[in-house]
């Protein structure tokens, strides 16, 4: 079985800026795994234990993303691939997954494509489920747990409660953070992860014109970036008697009443 771990480098920290271009400053902030691909990581492990197979950890960035490769190797899985290239850098969501989908149709397809169900830098939950659609298979978003016997069952979260699913192969998933709590690495794989070589495949590699990946085939724009601090909403404390004097609220009763 090939399992194929789509996995992103994320700023270890809420205090994010735009450089001139408008696109995130990482050069200077501590990077680490995308919480929700940690999952997808841990699962992609768990399923390899138990079903046998190859697993391969994808992900596009600087050079620097190699070392979080080598960490996903030490924790078990056989083989990184980085995607990296000035070409690619300023990628929104569309641009990312044509680069994505063009790496896994040219790294030979995988029967389980796994990814976070969103990165925690832009929180938009849509490169998985664009880059299924591209290779033309089945994806499942915000999973929180899976098996696979005959067919790939997976639990999906959704408003209304969890929603249980059966899937041919292939497919992709797409997790929920924390689903999965990710492994330590072994004395092994810290061994296998020093001596592995990693592959990196460049923009000529992939044979992708440049307008279609990149800042250039990126349609949308950061133009702005704010934080809230977390816990702070803007709320108005008021008494139960203060309420009943409201005038939103005298208008509700009073629609109450006439129906």
């Amino acid at each position: 079985m090939k399992i194929l771990v789509c996995v992103k480098q994320v700023p270890d920290t809420t205090e994010v800026k735009l450089g001139s271009d408008l696109t995130l400053q990482r050069d200077f902030v501590a990077q680490v795994m995308n919480p929700a691909d940690e999952s997808a990581l841990e699962f992609g492990l768990r399923l390899k234990d138990e079903q046998g197979g190859k697993l391969t950890v994808l992900t596009m960035g600087k050079p620097a993303a190699e070392n979080m490769l080598r960490e996903s190797i030490a924790k078990g899985a056989d083989e990184g691939v980085l995607l990296t290239d000035a070409a690619f850098a300023g990628a929104d969501t569309l641009a990312t997954a044509r680069t994505l989908s063009r790496a896994i149709a040219f790294l030979g397809g995988f029967d389980l494509v796994l990814f976070g169900r969103r990165a925690a830098d832009g929180e938009t939950g849509q490169v998985g489920a664009m880059t299924a659609q591209m290779l033309d298979i089945p994806c499942l978003s915000n999973v929180i747990a899976a098996r696979l016997d005959e067919a790939l069952t997976a639990e999906q979260l959704t408003e209304s409660g969890v929603t249980q699913w059966r899937m041919p192969l292939p497919a992709a998933l797409t997790f929920c953070e924390w689903s999965y709590a990710l492994r330590l690495p072994t004395i092994m794989g810290l061994r296998q992860a020093k001596r592995v070589e990693i592959r990196k495949i460049d923009f000529a590699e992939l044979g992708m014109e440049r307008m279609s990946c990149g800042l250039h085939g990126s349609p949308t724009r950061v133009i702005h970036v704010d934080t809230r601090p977390v816990g702070v909403r803007p709320c108005q404390k008021m008494s139960v008697e203060d309420l009943l004097e409201t005038s939103s609220w005298n208008d509700a009763v009073s629609k109450e009443d006439k129906q």
